[in-house]
Order: structure tokens, then sequence, then C-alpha cells
């Protein structure tokens, strides 16, 4: 195990090279100047002044000495300063990447409070009323646009029956509607995954044997059925998790949550390249991390599965 987490924490780099190289390119090419939009200046502005500012801020050398220049920093533990506030990228970045984590992590528990248990109640009650609206519903649940479902909840909750904040960050109260947001859409993927896996898990022999045993449906259900089912539910997680961390960013937009996606837009339209390549560079480790962490809970749930 120790030997395949090394392995997969190597990929690391390369990772982080094509996802910088990718974004920073891209940045370069997309219209606008840095310096205009931080000033606030037209391009009729004080030349000498813009031009002494880019030389101090190195935009003005080539794209692959900025390049090379940012991956030198990156390995001396430097993320840069951003252009627009002269922090250091790694302050913002460590702000802001908590409260993406709360707000992701606070999801996934609506998600799967809501899907798992609804997927195996579904399950069980195969082809039943009860089976037919929860596949419906789930459907519906993730087929609803993140930003759309934020407007409708603030709208319904904030606005008409005042039970919760419209926007903000700070009170527990807070996190309620952006965890139900993400959460809700979700639930409806988990419980759609849920059923089909149960569905493929209790047709096995081991759980006609368990049942002819004499074990309670429950048992059968909750201690051999449900395990066995969680390796794709888990695996659906630990992708969904990493989606989530880096596309919370519509809702974290809706409701002024000050995370990391939130970040990442400011800084993209004030062309704060710094910010921009800070926050990716941490999302998309992240991702990668989870992906490690998911792989070790298989070796939990299935003790069958090893890694060479």
């Amino acid at each position: 195990m120790l030997r395949y987490i090394i392995h997969r924490l190597l990929l690391v780099i390369p990772v982080f090279i094509g996802v910088s190289l990718i974004a920073f390119t891209i940045m370069k090419l997309t219209p606008g100047d840095p310096i205009l939009n931080v000033l606030g200046m037209q391009p009729t502005g004080d030349p000498s002044f813009i031009a002494a500012m880019r030389s101090e801020l190195g935009l003005d050398d080539p794209i692959y000495i900025q390049y090379g220049k940012f991956l030198w920093r990156v390995i001396q533990g430097d993320l840069g300063r951003s252009i627009g506030s002269n922090k250091p990228v790694i302050l913002l970045v460590s702000e802001a990447l908590p409260k993406t984590l709360l707000l992701v992590v606070s999801s996934m528990l609506v998600a799967m409070a809501i899907g798992i248990p609804v997927g195996v109640v579904s399950s069980v009650k195969q082809r039943s009323a009860l089976d037919h609206v929860t596949r419906m519903g789930s459907i519906f649940a993730a087929s609803l646009p993140d930003f759309w479902l934020g407007l409708m909840l603030m709208m319904v909750f904030s606005y008409y029956l005042g039970l919760t904040p419209i926007s903000g960050y700070g009170r527990p109260e807070h996190i309620i509607l952006p965890a139900a947001t993400l959460g809700i859409g979700l639930a409806g993927l988990i419980t759609r995954l849920t059923r089909s896996s149960m569905l493929e898990v209790i047709r096995q022999d081991y759980i006609r044997a368990a049942k002819a045993k004499g074990m309670s449906e429950r048992g059968v259900i909750f201690k051999h059925a449900l395990r066995n089912a969680l390796i794709p539910i888990v695996t659906v997680l630990g992708l969904q998790f990493g989606f989530l961390l880096a596309g919370a960013f519509f809702v974290e937009w809706v409701f002024a949550w000050p995370g990391i996606g939130r970040l990442a837009v400011q800084a993209i339209q004030q062309r704060d390249y710094p910010v921009v390549l800070g926050a990716l560079l941490v999302t998309s480790i992240a991702y990668v991390l989870i992906n490690i962490v998911v792989d070790i809970i298989y070796s939990y749930i299935d003790p069958r599965v090893q890694y060479e």
C-alpha cells in the first residue's frame, strides 16, 4: 500500500505541470491587461507608468520565461503575489480553501443522508409505486442547475419565509442553503447509483445463502448487501468531491460564499494571473489526493482489493 501511495503521489508532478501549462497559456491568450484592470485606467493612460508596473511584475517577459519563473517559485513554496491586492497568493488560497472544503463536505453529507437510504429503500421495493416515485425524483433532482436551484431556495426560504440568511458567511445558518443547493443534485445521482448497485448485489448467491440461514432482511441488507454495494458509490463520491471542489463556484457566487471558486472567478475577471494559477494548482492537487484517499478506502470496504 505504501509503495502504491508513493507512486500515486509522484503523479501529482505531471498533473501539476500539465494543468499549470494549459491554464497559463489560456490566461495569456485571454484579451485584457491586468495592469489596466487593477488601476482602472484606459489604454490612453500614462504609458511610462504602465510599462514600469508591467516590468516590475515581470509581465513584459516572454511567456516561456514567465512560466519558468512561476515553476521556480512553486518549487520554493511561493505562489507569488496577487496583482490586485499585492497579498501573497498562498495566503489568499489558504483563507478560501477551508471555506470551500466546509461547503463541499456539508453538501456531500446532505447528499449521502438523502441518497443512500432512499436508494436502498428503492432497491428493496423494486417496481413498487415508491420505487417509481424515487426514480423520477432522483432524475429531476440530478437535472436541476445549481445556480437556478440556489436562487429558488433563496427566494423561498430567505425572501418569503425568512428562515435563513440570503447570503454571506460567518454563522452556522449561512451554510444551510449553499449545502442544500449542492447536495440535492448530488443526492439524485447517489440515489440512482445506490439503487442500481444494490439491485446487482442482492441477486448474488451469498445474499440468498444469508437469507436461507435465517438472517433478518435488515441484517442482510445493511451487513452484507450495502457494504459490497458501496465500492461504486465511494468511487463516485470521490470523483464528485473533486468536481465540487473545483465546480462549486456557481453556488459560491450566488450565495456570496468566500471560497476558492469565487476567488478564482474574481481573479479571472481582473486578469490576476498568480491568483488564478494558485487556485488551479491547489484544486488540481487536492483532486489527485482525494482520489488516492478513495483508493485507500477501497481496501477497508473490501479486503479483497489489493494494490501492487
